[in-house]
């Protein structure tokens, strides 16, 4: 799918994964909508890729279908990455065998509705208004989506219960939403990064000692992922219209050791 002409929303894209994303599918010919809560970072982004800031909560509808609209409004929206997201480390249960000290349930319920609902949120509303659009070629192509987990949606570690449980919830989303979309010419596919290099580990001596002990359980290459390299797969799955309904491990080999 050719992005020329096109408009894209990508959420969380005021920084590292999403960040990347926009800057990519701005570089194929997409005008892009910055999708974050942080509106000094996205503004910044969006001026300095020819896109537009919309300041939006995923889990608020009116703010989503705002962001929606502001796509339609520069060109059909084609393209649609949900990168935002938050983490959250916390054992199921405390040490001291009281329930106080179990996992807070008001943290798990905001992993979830930002990591999880937030995601469904965002997707089924640009679907909405990807169906709308004119087919771009002879198989009735309307758009694509690309959802975003982890591989702790599939090998958590000790702590990421709430975490691991809000992006296995975005993995078995993928594959039924891309049988409810396949009617509407709208492809789903899913990237589960492992280990990605970005200003969340901050910078510095320490930060690189920190990030050098991450990197053990990575296979090839010796290091952490780059958001470039997450962000030129995201364009793939957009671009390549025989990719749908796929989990893609950008991980360099990386499997999760418990702890």
């Amino acid at each position: 799918m050719d992005l020329n002409g096109s408009s894209a929303l990508v959420t969380g894209g005021a920084s590292g994964l999403g960040e990347a994303t926009a800057r990519e599918l701005a570089a194929r010919g997409s005008r892009v909508v910055i999708v974050d809560m942080n509106a000094e970072l996205g503004e910044a982004v969006a001026k300095d890729i020819g896109g537009v800031f919309a300041a939006a909560d995923v889990t608020d509808t009116d703010q989503v279908i705002a962001a929606v609209e502001a796509a339609k409004e520069m060109a059909p929206l084609r393209a649609v990455v949900t990168a935002a997201g938050i983490g959250w480390a916390s054992r199921t249960i405390g040490r001291d065998g009281t329930y106080e000290s179990a996992h807070d349930m008001g943290a798990f319920n905001k992993v979830v509705q930002v990591n999880l609902v937030g995601t469904f949120n965002t997707a089924r509303l640009a679907a909405t208004a990807m169906s709308q659009n004119e087919p771009v070629d002879e198989d009735g192509q309307r758009g694509a989506i690309v959802t975003v987990t982890s591989v702790a949606g599939l090998e958590g570690q000790i702590g990421q219960v709430s975490y691991s449980a809000s992006k296995g919830g975005v993995i078995g989303m993928t594959l039924p939403m891309a049988r409810d979309l396949a009617v509407a010419g709208i492809r789903v596919n899913c990237i589960a990064p492992g280990l990605i290099d970005t200003p969340i580990y901050g910078s510095g001596p320490a930060s690189d000692e920190f990030k050098s002990k991450l990197k053990r359980d990575v296979l090839f290459p010796d290091r952490l992922g780059s958001s470039r390299e997450f962000a030129s797969m995201a364009a793939e799955l957009i671009t390549n219209d025989y990719m749908n309904a796929e989990l893609v491990r950008v991980d360099g080999g990386l499997r999760f050791q418990p702890k």
